[in-house]
């Protein structure tokens, strides 16, 4: 007889997969962690972690108004997104505040604008699916859309992979070399709000960008060669979203949330005993240091 410990985990790997749409959430949150690991990397590398809050924020109004004008909420999603990085843009270069001030600023008010405009439009929108996301019950349509704007966003991040690298690490030196950074800015930024588009069924607009920053925040930790760090964050986004997914359904724990603090609970391991940058390895250096 099977030892009950091996069956008890077969059982919380196997029954879940029983069920359809237990099946297609892993499969869309597996494929939109990863392409949102994918991004993070370059996100981590060019120190815009607010940059990604802002566009995940921003989307919102652009979901009521394609629902309200008949469009897909990915359509009106990625408008808006693209549409607050261009006022952050206008405002930070026609005024004296600074960069991060502009960002908060933006942000906040497209996310108000979108409250405002559930609570005044008539319509079948769940405000919670869209602040927390519902990877569970995911349409099919929903899953071609995400698809198609995954595969766009991976194959723009490796056309231009070698560039944008460069651009993130060292934007001067990119110019002097004569890339063409203004493009590669702006190409970055389209990536992210659509990354913001497909992270929007999964977890939701408020917990995406944590699917955008965590990932990258991990394996910055553990390696300094950037491929390896791309690999180690797409795995990490991949594990966390599936580890989230089966503890959302065996305890009945809202999936977004659950997936978030998956890829939390992954950097404290990394910001702890990681081999080179982890707080204990310093520890242990100091130890000796003081016991030698």
């Amino acid at each position: 007889m099977e030892p009950f410990f091996f069956s008890s985990i077969n059982t919380f790997v196997t029954d879940p997969l029983t069920h359809n749409f237990m099946r297609k959430a892993l499969l869309m949150s597996s494929l939109v962690a990863a392409v949102c690991g994918f991004l993070s990397s370059y996100l981590t590398l060019k120190g815009w972690a607010l940059m990604g809050d802002a566009v995940s924020h921003s989307v919102m109004p652009g979901v009521v108004v394609a629902y309200a004008l008949g469009l897909p909420f990915s359509l009106g999603a990625f408008v808006f997104g693209v549409g607050s990085v261009a006022l952050i843009g206008f405002v930070k270069q026609k005024s004296r505040v600074k960069e991060d001030t502009v960002i908060g600023l933006v942000f906040t008010a497209f996310f108000a604008l979108g409250i405002v405009l559930i609570s005044k439009i008539k319509s079948n929108i769940d405000l919670h699916s869209i602040l927390f996301g519902s990877p569970l019950g995911i349409s099919i349509s929903d899953v071609r859309q995400t698809v198609i704007i995954s595969l766009l966003v991976v194959i723009l991040l490796s056309v231009f992979r070698k560039d944008l690298m460069l651009y993130c690490f060292d934007p001067r030196h990119a110019k002097t070399v004569g890339i063409n950074v203004i493009f590669l800015h702006y190409l970055l930024l389209t990536c992210l709000s659509l990354a913001a588009v497909v992270g929007l069924q999964t977890v939701g607009i408020i917990l995406v960008v944590a699917m955008l920053i965590t990932p990258g925040a991990t394996a910055y930790l553990l390696t300094d060669q950037f491929d390896i760090m791309t690999i180690i964050s797409v795995c990490s986004a991949i594990i966390s979203s599936i580890i989230g997914i089966y503890f959302s359904f065996w305890f009945d724990l809202e999936t977004g949330g659950s997936i978030v603090l998956a890829q939390t609970f992954i950097f404290l391991l990394a910001f702890l005993f990681a081999p080179r940058y982890g707080i204990l390895k310093f520890k242990r250096i100091f130890f000796i240091n003081n016991n030698g």
